[in-house]
């Protein structure tokens, strides 16, 4: 990687240096994931004066699962901080203010193409698209770093597609026995229940609630594939693709992830699991998982 590479850290949010972006610029649904409606560039209720929320410890007993599983990747201090250098949106012109609320989605897509471009440069086995990875990480950054207009203006759209061809590369040669032990499925055709189904092509496929307890997923592709609610207990996902896969209240119990790729801390703060369950070095085991 080159020396301007982002921090790690430089990819998770940090609430100390950021306006409190996620809390005004995004919009909120009743749900079971949000305890009231909030449009998108109001201000959520419980955001202090300080940009802190004054419910931050009891968010899920308030209602508002869906905030402790939400994730910036850091795009919330990067525009706070360099984006629009410091100033805050509650006391800059009203035009700002909306123009910050415009960039922040922008900016936080991007910052999550970093975050699966800085783990497919971790790769071994991606190292044969290495370059082209290093060419995508660099020009991602370079638009991250530009200013509120030419944001505004980007078509994130089409960036997450030319990089999306990269990572499904590098999915494939990190999948090497994809191939050989399931062949392809496809689509939407994964069906529920368990089963043999080590590297099948799982992409897409609905599985909602689908009883997958103790089943071999091992290099399986399950890019996003609805497991919503599905019983994943005990199953081995080694060697898994999980971009974008749902995994919302999804049981993660005892189920192996090790070198499951592509996963992020916001899925698995979603899912439900236990000591148990075996994660990447580089995620943390969410607070409210059980501990048996």
């Amino acid at each position: 990687m080159p020396d301007h590479t982002i921090d790690p850290s430089d990819l998770r949010g940090d609430c100390a240096q950021c306006f409190g972006l996620c809390c005004v610029a995004l919009p909120f649904a009743r749900s079971s994931d949000f305890a009231l409606n909030k449009p998108a560039g109001t201000a959520c209720p419980n955001l202090g004066s300080d940009h802190r929320c004054g419910i931050h410890a009891d968010l899920r007993g308030k209602g508002f699962t869906g905030c402790t599983v939400y994730d910036c990747f850091g795009a919330g201090q990067k525009v706070s901080q360099v984006t629009f250098g410091g100033q805050d949106w509650r006391t800059g012109a009203k035009k700002d203010a909306r123009r910050m609320f415009d960039v922040f989605p922008v900016v936080r897509q991007l910052h999550e193409l970093l975050w699966y471009l800085a783990e497919a440069l971790r790769m071994p086995a991606a190292r044969p698209v290495h370059p082209e990875l290093r060419r995508a990480w660099e020009r991602t950054d370079a638009l991250t770093r530009q200013g509120p207009e030419e944001l505004a203006a980007l078509d994130v759209a089409a960036h997450r597609q030319e990089i999306n061809v990269l990572l499904l590369r590098t999915s494939e040669l990190a999948r090497p026995g994809a191939t050989a032990k399931g062949g392809k499925s496809g689509g939407k055709s994964g069906g529920k229940g368990g089963g043999k189904s080590g590297g099948k092509d799982r992409r897409g496929a609905d599985l909602i609630g689908a009883r997958l307890r103790g089943a071999d997923l091992r290099e399986a592709s399950l890019r996003g594939a609805l497991l919503i609610a599905a019983d994943l207990t005990g199953a081995d996902l080694r060697g898994a693709d999980m971009i974008g896969a749902d995994l919302r209240d999804a049981d993660l119990s005892d189920a192996d992830l090790t070198h499951a790729f592509f996963l992020t801390q916001p899925q698995l703060d979603g899912a439900r699991g236990n000591a148990a369950t075996r994660l990447p070095d580089a995620l943390t085991r969410p607070a409210h998982w059980t501990a048996g």
